[in-house]
């Protein structure tokens, strides 16, 4: 369903990717691990096409998103993928709900519609009580539960996560983690995590090492 092809990418002199081809099927969650600076989130950003690679392609579903502009990127990140980052990124300004309901009001749908959906996903995730308050009312787990919520609301095709437990504690960092497999694999996403965590890994169907830039046996 979406497939790397010989990925490189450098940062001046230092190669990030180096000829790295991955495939990731409907569905699937795969866990990327390695060391910092190995190359594992420059890894995720060229395959949701934040980056574009220097050589090699990226395909969702046979079409080849590094070929975009960046306009017809951005359209395809907002329609296909979701994202949960490590500290969450939610829009200040916008409570909770509102960040939940941002993808679908981007995407047209209609404000009772998307707060309905908003209210029903943010209940399964036990964050509904705080619904109304901004990001920074609300604590960590809270904030992370809301963007997972708001990675999923538009059932992407593909979610990106991105050491999306890495800021919290232990406990609330499983409640995460368990929202965010557990709802991606009912809406039928596929999940691309990167961690370091080896526990955190543990709840994927594949386990990927990184290296210098390669992916390794």
């Amino acid at each position: 369903m979406l497939r790397g092809s010989g990925l490189a990418f450098h940062f001046g002199q230092s190669r990030a990717l180096d000829g790295v081809d991955i495939t990731i099927a409907d569905g699937e969650l795969v866990a990327v691990m390695g060391p910092s600076g190995c190359g594992k989130s420059t890894l995720l950003n060229v395959l949701a096409g934040i980056l574009r690679p220097a050589a090699g392609e990226v395909l969702l579903r046979d079409e080849r998103l590094d070929h975009l502009g960046d306009g017809a990127r951005s359209a395809r990140r907002l329609r296909d993928f979701g994202f949960v980052l490590q500290f969450g990124d939610l829009v200040p300004e916008l409570t909770l709900r509102e960040n939940v309901e941002l993808p679908l009001r981007l995407l047209g749908e209609r404000r009772r519609s998307a707060r309905d959906r908003a209210r029903d996903l943010m209940a399964q995730l036990e964050i509904e009580r705080a619904a109304d308050r901004v990001p920074a009312e609300v604590s960590g787990g809270e904030a992370q539960r809301a963007a997972v919520a708001r990675a999923l609301i538009h059932r992407p095709a593909v979610i990106f996560a991105d050491e999306p437990t890495g800021a919290l504690d232990s406990v609330a960092g499983e409640r995460v983690l368990d929202a965010l497999t557990g709802l991606a694999r009912r809406h039928g996403s596929a999940v691309v995590l990167v961690t370091h965590d080896g526990k955190v890994a543990a709840h994927a169907d594949r386990m990927l090492f990184m290296r210098d830039g390669r992916l390794v046996t």
